[in-house]
């Protein structure tokens, strides 16, 4: 009911007012316009209290939203809704299905709302059940399905859904391809992104940052001078952060370092992450020199190094033999408060071991304050077999094996051990407790 003091509030002002105070997640403001609805009388009003319910359950406020939505004297599906997404929102599905079950009408938002809770929670058996059950499944309720096995790494499923669903959107399509990239199937979201361009759907920045991705996982240097040329033919924002991130992270891991320093001096602003990845580049292309220097460059600019940037940059200089400068860059982690884990350790003694400081190396690994992991000693075994130090290599390897009993690639690198210094004995003993153990040989691995 309207106030009867012309001007003031009444019941059409409130609702807009509330949802914006939702949006911003503000609940101190929402307690005090509460009371407003009260001093003015519209708190009975249904569109008003639906707003209220609203703006509690996204503050999460969920107790408050509850009693003002059982003090309703009038109740419609938008105050159901509201109470059920309300539950959603503060991750307490029991309560959302019981308020789900008993609603007197369901429409699209409360099926999807349900559904987008179990999926976020990754129960994702209770969240397919419900969809089979959705009378009127619509692009949304796809797209949740498929994020949702996307992020347990099913990406088989996820693919089965986007394949059922008739309307593919740019959403629809983003889930996809973003769920290949981040699940390691580089390969498949590149392949998706050019199905969608067949389809004429034209891809955004997220979808443009997901493809850069997975193309900096090929490393086709090929596929990204086309990627590279497309952004710059369409009218993406190459100042975004982000985006021009990614984009020197992928020339970089693909080879094309000219391209990715030019982006990368030409950033408006370099951060971490764009460090990291042109350093990585330079790793990856046996620039260490390079990459050291670059890391340098970072500290001056006052950009704080993690425990990733750590293990960047000693892979660089462990792939560059930079023993003098892993030992420096390795000893600076404390000046950081960053505790070596056992990532940095397998790259110090690979970089001890391929220099040929295999002593040193052995020593640094039985001095470990932590338990040692297998790349930390298969990282040792590589560097045994590519200097033919067969005592150590044993020595290694019978480690190895008690830590990894079924990995095959342990075996055979002892084997290529013996076999570099004609031990062929000792190669078919080797190849024949593979044959007892029923291990098959490998193609081929790197411990770093």
């Amino acid at each position: 009911m309207r106030a009867s003091s012309e001007g003031a509030p009444d019941k059409y002002t409130f609702p807009p007012l509330m949802k914006c105070c939702a949006n911003e997640l503000d609940a101190f403001v929402g307690v005090g316009i509460h009371g407003l609805l009260i001093k003015y009388g519209v708190e009975d009003d249904v569109f008003v209290g639906s707003s209220l319910v609203d703006l509690y359950g996204k503050c999460r406020l969920i107790r408050d939203a509850q009693k003002v939505f059982d003090e309703m004297s009038v109740r419609n599906v938008v105050s159901w809704t509201s109470l059920l997404v309300g539950y959603v929102n503060s991750e307490d599905l029991v309560n959302a299905r019981r308020v789900f079950d008993v609603m007197p009408k369901r429409n699209q938002v409360s099926w999807n709302a349900m559904i987008s809770g179990y999926v976020k929670l990754g129960q994702l058996d209770s969240a397919r059940k419900l969809f089979d059950e959705l009378p009127f499944k619509n692009v949304v309720s796809y797209t949740m399905m498929i994020d949702g096995y996307a992020k347990c790494g099913d990406m088989s499923s996820a693919n089965f859904f986007f394949e059922q669903c008739s309307v593919k959107d740019l959403v629809l399509w983003s889930a996809l391809i973003s769920g290949y990239a981040q699940n390691g199937l580089p390969y498949e979201a590149v392949k998706s992104f050019l199905e969608m361009k067949l389809s004429n759907t034209r891809p955004d920045e997220h979808i443009m940052v997901s493809v850069m991705s997975a193309c900096a996982q090929v490393g086709n240097m090929k596929l990204a001078n086309e990627i590279d040329s497309y952004m710059n033919r369409s009218s993406f924002d190459l100042q975004r952060t982000h985006v021009v991130a990614a984009l020197v992270d992928m020339n970089a891991k693909c080879g094309n370092m000219e391209r990715a320093r030019s982006l990368f001096d030409n950033m408006p602003k370099r951060d971490l992450v764009s460090y990291c990845s042109m350093i990585q580049g330079h790793a990856l292309h046996g620039q260490g020199a390079e990459a050291v220097k670059l890391f340098y460059n970072m500290l001056s600019e006052g950009i704080t190094p993690d425990d990733v940037a750590f293990t960047v940059i000693l892979t660089a200089c462990s792939h560059a033999a930079l023993v003098e400068e892993g030992y420096c860059l390795f000893d600076m982690m404390s000046k950081y408060s960053i505790t070596p884990s056992p990532d940095h350790y397998a790259c110090m003694i690979d970089l001890l071991g391929r220099s040929g400081h295999l002593e040193a190396a052995y020593d640094l690994l039985k001095s470990l304050p932590i338990e040692a992991h297998a790349e930390c000693w298969g990282a040792l075994l590589g560097a045994c077999r590519l200097h033919c130090d067969t005592e150590l290599a044993e020595v290694v390897a019978n480690r190895l094996v008690e830590l990894e009993p079924h990995n095959a690639g342990n075996f055979v690198l002892l084997s290529n051990v013996y076999a570099a210094v004609d031990r062929w004995l000792d190669v078919s003993n080797v190849r024949n407790q593979m044959v007892d153990r029923g291990l098959n040989k490998i193609l081929g691995r790197s411990w770093v």
